[in-house]
């Protein structure tokens, strides 16, 4: 049985309702849990034991190998990173999350739009505030403004990598991985986010945890069906 946070979906049994339907063995996994699988096996954190991955998207994905295995939690609900609170008194988490202030609500795709229209709201002569106007405002717009060197764009970006940085300070001075992934649509950023949020981990994460490199995802977009395929390849029978 699973619960989906952005779907509303709980205890649906998916595994067992596919099986019935399509009479053949079926595999159900988180899709952050197969992404991290994909690269752990084939991808930027091969040949390491331990391994986070945050997935950036419309919201913030989480995968963890631990001894090269992934780990699921007592539920098979584990490793929902991104709901990991950096800002208590932050804004209200999306979905179910009944939760203020998670990394999802601040440097995830709907995280950026958000920020981005605030900061034209507040600014409207800027290049922001004018694709603002013209309702053509987004993470994606506002990714090619400061990727052509909008400071306005670019300091919003930067916000967004901070606290990014603030996540993964955190998740490695719990988890003391040896390398930290970094995927999902929003790592096209490229340094635009992982420049600020390196630089955050590093001045925030203890000292022998810091020293995991922080590395974009190599499967892109076919780490989700890569890692599903492994875990059907892998499955018992």
């Amino acid at each position: 049985m699973g619960a989906s946070n952005h779907t509303g979906m709980d205890g649906l049994d998916a595994r067992g309702l596919l099986q019935q339907r399509l009479g053949l063995p079926v595999v159900v996994d988180n899709d952050a849990n197969v992404a991290a699988l994909a690269e752990h096996r084939l991808g930027a954190a091969r040949g390491h034991a331990d391994v986070v991955l945050l997935t950036l998207g419309t919201g913030i994905g989480g995968g963890l190998i631990v001894g090269g295995q992934v780990f699921r939690g007592g539920r098979g609900q584990g490793a929902e990173l991104g709901h990991v609170v950096v800002k208590g008194d932050g804004p209200p988490c999306q979905g179910n999350c009944p939760n203020h202030g998670c990394i999802e609500t601040m440097c995830s795709g709907t995280s950026l739009g958000r920020d981005l229209r605030d900061y034209a709201q507040a600014n409207p002569g800027t290049a922001l505030g004018r694709l603002e106007a013209e309702g053509r405002l987004d993470s994606r717009t506002g990714l090619e403004l400061a990727r052509a060197g909008d400071q306005d764009a670019i300091r919003v970006f930067t916000t967004a990598g901070e606290w990014l940085g603030v996540a993964v300070a955190s998740l490695t001075n719990v988890f003391d991985p040896d390398v930290v992934v970094i995927g999902g649509g929003l790592s096209a950023a490229g340094d635009l986010i992982l420049g600020p949020a390196r630089r955050e981990y590093q001045r925030r994460a203890l000292p022998p945890t810091r020293r995991a490199p922080l590395v974009v995802a190599q499967m892109g977009n076919d780490a989700g069906m890569v890692g599903a395929g492994i875990l059907a390849a892998e499955a018992p029978g």
